[in-house]
């Protein structure tokens, strides 16, 4: 297999190996569903790609998980592929017919749901050198795509998405769920709002689901280079930022005002869910047994922060508690807001 040239997306490397490792959880109730990750994505060596959880494709899961920075890639995206997982499933029983993939990646939703999808047709939409990538490596781990599975190399940041999907057979008349997974934070606002602007107009009862941040977490990553941090975040600022150097962060939504937002567009928001609050950690990151998954490393990550946060001249006793080390982290994480939306057509 060729190595990817640099034109292949890094983050659609990132994500599919952040799914890849969660699928490898043992305990179904917390696993990532995408078993197809880690076939579509190939030798890890041929990736071209130095991040952690790159690298935990070749290291046992139980290896993989104490490293915290492998932990939060892969309870993120947990979270997100059951939730876009379960938004699927509903939008085929209410009575989709047409499945739009926006930005898709690597992306198995066609593959994996090939009897809920058998009476649908799917359409995977992404720049040309990625999309060819993956369509190698379906031919080459799958045997190929499904029959109702259509590839539309559109760059919907230049064109028509409207005009491009048509001409490979998208019928806009047609109940239609779309896919906007870890995509509007790389748009330009305009594009964001024609492209949900897009979705709006199709057939009542239409769907979208797609993750956001708010807009000032977008102004924070542009300062990230600036900020001065431990020399351990700093590490990891270092590789997020050589990650998005080719595909910055451009968008976020207004702070608390995603259902205006998406109101205005024609859009009714159905749910929103925060990324590793309590609601997601319970519905998706949690064990038969009751533990969460990485919680192990999760727990040592808060025992260094404590040590952190203790002031001069304490003694190690009497440093801040756990406790008020795990309010600051969950504190830090509702500023951060990353979130998944669910919306329809009324």
């Amino acid at each position: 297999m060729e190595t990817p040239t640099p034109k292949i997306s890094k983050t659609a490397i990132w994500v599919a190996a952040a799914r890849a490792v969660g699928s490898r959880e043992p305990d179904p109730a917390a696993r990532n569903p995408d078993h197809l990750a880690e076939r579509l994505l190939g030798d890890p060596a041929a990736l071209a790609l130095q991040h952690p959880v790159v690298d935990a494709l070749t290291q046992s899961y139980d290896e993989a998980m104490r490293n915290v920075e492998v932990v939060g890639n892969v309870r993120f995206m947990t979270v997100r592929t059951r939730f876009i997982d379960a938004a699927l499933e509903r939008a085929i029983a209410d009575g989709a017919t047409q499945v739009v993939i926006l930005g898709a990646g690597f992306d198995s939703h066609a593959y994996r749901f090939q009897e809920l999808l058998a009476n649908s047709r799917v359409f995977e939409v992404d720049r040309p050198a990625t999309q060819e990538f993956k369509r190698r490596r379906v031919v080459e781990a799958l045997a190929g795509p499904p029959s109702n599975l259509t590839y539309a190399a559109i760059d919907f940041e230049r064109e028509d998405l409207r005009s491009g999907l048509a001409r490979y057979g998208h019928d806009a008349s047609q109940r239609t769920f779309f896919v906007m997974e870890g995509l509007v934070m790389y748009l330009p606002e305009e594009a964001v709002r024609a492209t949900l602007a897009f979705v709006a107009g199709h057939a009542p009862g239409s769907s979208v689901v797609f993750d956001f941040f708010y807009a000032p977490m977008i102004e924070k990553i542009a300062q990230l280079r600036t900020l001065e941090m431990p020399a351990a975040a700093k590490a990891f600022a270092s590789r997020f930022l050589s990650m998005i150097q080719d595909e910055p962060w451009l968008s976020g939504l207004p702070v608390g005002g995603e259902r205006e937002y998406l109101r205005e567009l024609g859009l009714t928001l159905r749910e929103v869910l925060l990324v590793g609050g309590e609601e997601s950690i319970k519905r998706y990151l949690t064990k038969a047994d009751g533990t969460q998954v990485g919680a192990q490393a999760l727990a040592e990550a808060m025992a260094r922060m404590a040590a952190q946060f203790k002031p001069p001249g304490q003694s190690s006793e009497s440093a801040t508690p756990p406790q008020a080390v795990v309010e600051r982290m969950r504190e830090q994480q509702r500023a951060m807001a990353y979130q998944l939306a669910d919306a329809v057509v009324p």
